[in-house]
């Protein structure tokens, strides 16, 4: 599994999201984890059809299996990641 966190350093959730994110990574061998700075990628954040951040999406076998937007709890994301 893949998680793309779609961020931008002014976003203040995006800041607020970053540590539980950086947990779970360390938590979770089974997931790789990259973040993407909207305001760097702009394409990349088009390409996805990002409209609000934070947005997380989960891939699963190279494809999109899920998003989450918004700032969410560290328990929200684990059930996201199943």
């Amino acid at each position: 599994m893949e998680l793309l966190d779609f961020y931008a350093d002014w976003c203040g959730p995006c800041r607020m999201l970053r540590p539980t994110l950086e947990a779970l990574s360390e938590e979770r061998a089974d997931v790789k984890f990259a973040a993407i700075n909207i305001d760097e990628n702009p394409d990349l954040a088009d390409e996805f059809d990002i409209s609000s951040i934070p947005c997380v999406i989960l891939f699963k076998n190279g494809a999109e299996a899920d998003r989450s937007i918004g700032l969410v709890p560290k328990e929200a994301l684990e059930d996201f990641l199943g």
